[in-house]
């Protein structure tokens, strides 16, 4: 047994969501950021697969396909300028799964950041897209300012979810400083 570490609340997402992403799945990327997260989705869905890509930032579409390019994964990706919130209008079907990284862009503006409407409604959206048996993983940051309330609205809505129906697991490391982010998933049963 390979015995490891979870360095962050990204590496656990990582960890998580790979457990349920086959070849040809369809998946999306609700804040594609620098692209790291694209990248680590555009490997799991292989050549049949697709990513759904989403940020409202020129600067963190135009990362992400740079970095997609330099892999030779941009055809597995459809990059989609808009708030994530609005994702039903650009997917068409289910999806099996998607990924949250909520905050601002590393290396970017601060100012520019998710916020707990309509990350609440874009988490809402991608239940509604979501197959049977699809996961969500979200992970939340605490230490900006709007990042305690944003993870609070998303995290009373995801309580609120029927057991009959989904699985809600969330975690966060307990004894690290500087407001380590935590991870919440929820599993469409």
């Amino acid at each position: 047994m390979k015995r490891g570490r979870f360095k962050s609340a990204v590496d656990f997402s990582h960890f998580i969501i790979s457990q349920w992403i086959t070849f040809g799945d369809v998946v999306v990327d609700a804040t594609c950021g620098r692209g790291k997260d694209t990248l680590f989705l555009a490997n799991l869905v292989g050549d049949n697969g697709l990513v759904y890509a989403f940020d409202i930032q020129d600067e963190a579409i135009k990362s992400t396909y740079n970095l997609l390019r330099e892999n030779s994964l941009e055809k597995r990706v459809k990059l989609i300028k808009a708030d994530h919130k609005d994702m039903a209008k650009y997917i068409d079907g289910f999806i099996n799964a998607c990924i949250f990284n909520l905050g601002y862009l590393p290396g970017g503006n601060h100012e520019i950041k998710t916020e707990g409407k309509t990350s609440l409604a874009a988490v809402k959206a991608a239940i509604e897209l979501l197959a049977p048996g699809g996961l969500i993983v979200i992970v939340g940051y605490t230490g900006h300012e709007g990042g305690t309330e944003e993870v609070g609205i998303i995290r009373d809505y995801l309580i609120s979810l029927p057991q009959q129906k989904f699985e809600v697991l969330e975690t966060r490391f307990i004894n690290q400083i500087n407001n380590p982010p935590q991870m919440m998933a929820v599993h469409k049963l």
